[in-house]
């Protein structure tokens, strides 16, 4: 398509002389424009992934993918629909759960937890949990034991085999009134999975233990739903629907968590369109490189003209002018974007050191260390819409160049 002749005029006209050093600036100018905005969205866009992927990683690790509810609070005679529910396509196990919010209290220091009772074979089910366990173990999850995040074990300072006294605000009714319901349990695990507010709010006990102290016996506060596939929702959900009674209430972990999810969909939408005007102002500095070189160089299209170059070759060599410049700032860019992304927590981890401060503490941003996940659909993406802006703007300059008429330039010279 194109010639080696247009390629090199291309190659001596983008290499300017220092009389044209203005140009050569402009034109610098455009090549790192595209390479800092191509890097930055390409960074971006990994970052915002990476916050997705983190976010869904806790949320159903420790929740499960959908969730069976009732009206009243308690669901009866769970047993006779679990056993059906783990034959349903897709579905991996389930869980009996008890939830309910307590007071955590110990060393004069309380803390408002979320507690979850739970069977021992079915946490160990949750490798979010098992996996991270730093201190102590889940061997001895039995009755009057309990497992906590690490940091609710700092702001409580405790320890495994340290006892915290739980508190619920149910109490027991007494001739003298409500009671509230009060009980030590022993520590025997602290895990942290890197989530501050499950670090800090979780705990988990034995489901028969969670039942007395919630007095609900033989009864559970919820049935979570395990998929193989979290994805696909549809069909299970419609069957699980079949087998419930109708008091009972069916919502998955889309469902649940939409408005996060929205949220964090439309700042990656606007942080996109805000970045790309950093491509676009490039561009147009390649439009005005050109224009200013096409203004340079008439006489020599002017001369090439008249020694048998077609208009279409003009329009080639400038075409080739403007693209290399969007190639390369391009190029380097998304080089640049994508190593940077792959040692994000090295760099910031390097940072942290030198000015010895946190960027991103975990009581603010929920994670310790800022997450990124690459999508190399998205880079092709970005890079191919780099190409495909710098390509449209040297369309005007070319065109311009190739309506140069060389007896007019001749004759002004």
């Amino acid at each position: 398509m194109f010639s080696k002749v247009e390629w090199l005029i291309a190659g001596r006209y983008i290499r300017t002389k220092k009389s044209e050093g203005f140009i050569s600036v402009v034109a610098w100018f455009s090549l790192l424009g595209i390479m800092l905005g191509v890097g930055t969205l390409i960074i971006v866009l990994s970052v915002q992934n990476g916050l997705r992927a983190e976010l869904v990683k806790s949320l159903l690790g420790f929740k499960g993918h959908i969730a069976i509810v009732s009206n009243e609070d308690k669901i009866f005679d769970y047993d006779k629909f679990i056993s059906s529910i783990r034959s349903i396509a897709n579905v991996a196990y389930v869980d009996p759960i008890i939830e309910g919010q307590l007071l955590a209290s110990l060393n004069n220091r309380s803390e408002g937890v979320l507690a979850r009772g739970i069977k021992k074979e079915n946490l160990e089910n949750r490798l979010i949990i098992t996996e991270n366990i730093i201190r102590g173990s889940i061997d001895n999850f039995s009755d009057n034991s309990i497992i906590i995040g690490s940091k609710l074990s700092s702001r409580l300072s405790a320890g495994v085999g340290d006892k915290i006294t739980l508190v619920s605000p149910r109490g027991m009714i007494t001739v003298f009134g409500s009671v509230p319901r009060v009980k030590a349990y022993t520590v025997t695990g602290i895990f942290e999975v890197g989530h501050y507010q499950f670090d800090r709010i979780f705990i988990f006990m034995p489901l028969e233990t969670a039942q007395k102290f919630f007095q609900m016996k033989d009864q559970v506060s919820k049935v979570e739903v395990f998929l193989q596939d979290p994805d696909d929702l549809t069909l299970p959900k419609k069957s699980i629907n079949k087998i419930l009674k109708p008091e009972l209430l069916v919502f998955d972990w889309q469902q649940e968590n939409r408005s996060i999810f929205s949220a964090m969909q439309v700042q990656k939408n606007v942080m996109f369109l805000i970045v790309m005007l950093i491509v676009l102002v490039a561009a147009f500095n390649i439009v005005s490189s050109l224009i200013m070189m096409v203004k340079d160089k008439e006489s020599a299209i002017a001369i090439l003209r008249t020694i048998g170059a077609s208009r279409g070759m003009i329009m080639r060599i400038f075409l080739i002018a403007g693209t290399s410049i969007g190639f390369a700032g391009t190029f380097f860019g998304t080089l640049a974007g994508v190593i940077i992304t792959y040692y994000l927590i090295d760099i910031q981890d390097f940072l942290e050191a030198l000015t010895g401060e946190s960027f991103f503490s975990a009581e603010v941003f929920f994670f310790s260390q800022l997450p990124s996940k690459i999508e190399f659909y998205e880079v092709i993406m970005v890079s191919g819409l780099s190409l495909m802006i710098s390509f449209l703007a040297t369309l005007y300059p070319s065109f311009r160049a190739a309506r140069i008429d060389p007896a007019e330039v001749l004759r002004n010279d």
